[in-house]
This record gives C-alpha cells, sequence and structure tokens, in this order.
C-alpha cells in the first residue's frame, strides 16, 4: 500500500509484535456499509509454541479518499498479508441466498424440491403453524440460518435477511470486495459470539445485551474486554483496547478475529444434523468454550 493511503488509515503505530515461533494469523473485517467510513479490521496473531494470542494491529475508520475507495484500502490491507492468513471472518455474508443463485428450471417455491426449500417448508410446519397470520418465509431474501438462529439456540439472535434492506448493500461489498482475493472466509454474527464468549468469562448478561447500546455501550465492552485480560486469553494493548472501548465496530473486528481463532481450535459449534449441505452456516462459538489453548 502506498504511503498515502496509508496514512488516511487509523491504525496501531507501534512496531509490529516480533515474531517468537511460527504465528498462524485471522483477520476479522467489521464492515460499515455500502458508502460509509466506520470499516474496521483486527489482526489477530496466534504463536502455538508458546500458547500466546495478540491482537496485533487493528485499522479504524478505513475511508473512501479522493479517487481511492475503502474497498481498495481494505483490498489492499489484506493483500500485504498475501498467504499469511488462515482465515478472514467477515460480520456479514457475501453469498446471495441459494434460491437467487440456482440455476435450474424454477417451479416455485411451493413445489421446489431441493433440500434448503423443504428444510425451510419443514421449519415453517414446526415453528409458525400456531401464528395468525401465518408468515410465510422468503427464499430469495432469506437463508436456513437466519432461521435457524432465531429459535434454536438458548436465546433468539435475529439475524439480518441476507437480501433484506439493512444486509443487502453489505453483502454487495463483501462480495465484491472478496472478488479478487483467495482466503479462506467465514461468516459470523458478532452479537452471538460476543454472548457466548462473554457467559464463558462469566461476564454479566446484561452486558453483553448492550454492548452496541449509545449510552452504556462503552462500559459494557470495557468490561468484556477486562475479563479477556484477565482470564488471558488474548494479550491486547492498552491503546487498542482504548480504541475498541471508543468505537464498537473496531470492537466487532477483533470478535470477529477470535471467532476466526475459535474455529481453528474446534471450538464453534458445528453444522446441525439435517441442516441442508447447499446453504451457507455462520460461524460462532460453543456454550462451553475450552480456553486452554
Amino acid at each position: 500500500m502506498s504511503k498515502s493511503r496509508v496514512s488516511s488509515t487509523r491504525h496501531s503505530s507501534r512496531e509490529p509484535t516480533p515474531v517468537v515461533g511460527d504465528v498462524i494469523r485471522f483477520v476479522g473485517l467489521s464492515l460499515g456499509g455500502g458508502k460509509a467510513d466506520k470499516a474496521c479490521m483486527a489482526i489477530l496473531e496466534y504463536y502455538p509454541k508458546h500458547h500466546k494470542v495478540f491482537l496485533a494491529k487493528i485499522f479504524e475508520r478505513i475511508r473512501t479518499e479522493d479517487n481511492i475507495s475503502a474497498d481498495l484500502k481494505i483490498h489492499e490491507i489484506l493483500e500485504q498479508y498475501d498467504g499469511m492468513i488462515h482465515t478472514l471472518a467477515l460480520d456479514t455474508p457475501w453469498r446471495l441466498p441459494h434460491c437467487l443463485s440456482c440455476k435450474l428450471k424454477c417451479p416455485g417455491y411451493e413445489a421446489c424440491g431441493e433440500d434448503h426449500i423443504k428444510w425451510m417448508w419443514e421449519y415453517n410446519k414446526e415453528h409458525t403453524a400456531k401464528k395468525r397470520p401465518k408468515k410465510l418465509f422468503t427464499p430469495y431474501t432469506q437463508r436456513a440460518v437466519e432461521l435457524h438462529l432465531a429459535t434454536e439456540l438458548e436465546e433468539p439472535f435475529l439475524l439480518s435477511n441476507a437480501m433484506g434492506a439493512n444486509a443487502a448493500p453489505l453483502l454487495a461489498r463483501a462480495a465484491f470486495i472478496l472478488r479478487r482475493l483467495n482466503i479462506p472466509t467465514i461468516e459470523v454474527f458478532p452479537k452471538l459470539s460476543i454472548w457466548r464468549i462473554g457467559l464463558s468469562l462469566h461476564v454479566l448478561k446484561s452486558q453483553l445485551r448492550s454492548h452496541k447500546h449509545a449510552a452504556v455501550g462503552e462500559e459494557s465492552r470495557r468490561g468484556i474486554l477486562k475479563e479477556l485480560g484477565e482470564h488471558n486469553i488474548a494479550f491486547v494493548y492498552d491503546q487498542d483496547r482504548r480504541l475498541m472501548i471508543e468505537n464498537n465496530h473496531a470492537f466487532e473486528a477483533f470478535i470477529c478475529a477470535m471467532t476466526a481463532f475459535l474455529e481453528y481450535k474446534g471450538q464453534n459449534e458445528v453444522r446441525p444434523r439435517g441442516f441442508p449441505k447447499s446453504e451457507d452456516w455462520v460461524a460462532f462459538p460453543k456454550e462451553k468454550i475450552n480456553w486452554r489453548f
């Protein structure tokens, strides 16, 4: 990346964490919307030999300037680590719902025999049969994972529909950024990851529910980061901790990277039995995380 581009993106100015052994990198990316200047990226480094996790760097408020788009800046930051990223974790989907990319002749989803449609009909039968008025699913905006998270966990987790008004611009942006990259990528729902990580560290549920709240969000994020530090889960420099307390997008980028690390350690939930193989899945931690790396 050119000097002018780097200088326009806030990130830690300290020297990189020294390499004391083989390092495995995980990147979390929180996108801020189609043309917003809120995107943040966190670089997490794991040193297996020493069983240590470091937040190595945060890029905050990656923004468009002059004729250089924020999307290009994100792309070039990732290219700096070409071949050195184990997993990229995004807080948004980047693939269309299966129905929009299906090449088969469409009979309508009332008569479709595809696995994900049959799964959605079974889900609809089980969860909406007694509701009035009965609300039908829409497989061109929804995915099976959004329905699953809303009812099958310890609490309802309402993930925006992939092609809903809020998520569709993010999906388009993520797809555009990833089309030129060749990095293993997972989708993360930060709210759910924060919930599972926080509960495993005995953080109060009230804090976990309010991490984005305008009035008490900073205090909530401070408490979560405090527990991560006190349990020696990940080393975070003071300046980065302050940044994540002030900026929720930076905090969620870090949570995305942590979720990618937990995926590597086998501490994320697997797809439930019977979940359609053609459908996307969201990575999120197990209820009981084994933090012994």
